[in-house]
């Protein structure tokens, strides 16, 4: 049985299943992965939100791909390198419109090298939210592969294209490591 799972992340003002997340949560259910999507709602703080998305992929028998979207992409890259099991690091990054270098958000952790964890960065070239030049500046470090749409923050008009992107990376990341054969 498959055990590869997709972890959502949700933006400040979202809830677990909106349209973004519905989805995708679709193409990654027909790719073979299952689904979680962390509920935030009611919690204000960003460490009350980080602490509950550690929480979820604790109880996951593997390392999770994170899924996030606004604040929700500043949460999965935090928690990032120690959200597979006993801490260990995520499988792959995929951050839609990432709140970084946000007044009221501290500074990300440590972040990993560059080629240690799959990385996808799609940004609005309309955000009036989070600055385009916030999630290229982390892309550019990360070395993500980035997509920059003529979109705003939501990225609905868009939702299209990251579907198939979101597809594209999913099959395309390496196997478990339980699952290579020596």
């Amino acid at each position: 049985m498959n055990e590869d799972v997709v972890v959502f992340s949700h933006g400040k003002e979202s809830g677990p299943w909106g349209t973004k997340i519905l989805a995708l949560a679709d193409i990654a259910r027909a790719s073979g992965w299952r689904v979680e999507s962390v509920d935030y709602r009611g919690l204000e703080s960003v460490d009350d939100r980080l602490e509950r998305l550690l929480a979820c992929c604790a109880l996951l028998p593997v390392a999770p791909v994170l899924v996030g979207s606004s604040l929700g992409g500043w949460l999965a890259a935090a928690a990032a390198m120690r959200a597979g099991p006993a801490g260990a690091a995520a499988r792959g990054l995929f951050l839609m419109a990432p709140a970084f270098d946000m007044p009221g958000l501290p500074p990300l952790p440590p972040q990993p090298a560059p080629a240690s964890l799959p990385t996808v960065v799609v940004h609005g070239w309309q955000d009036d939210i989070v600055p385009v030049v916030n999630g290229w500046r982390y892309a550019q470090a990360q070395r993500a592969t980035t997509y920059l749409v003529d979109d705003d923050h939501r990225l609905i008009a868009s939702l299209p294209a990251i579907g198939g992107w979101l597809r594209s990376f999913l099959a395309g990341l390496p196997p478990r490591a339980v699952d290579r054969v020596p």
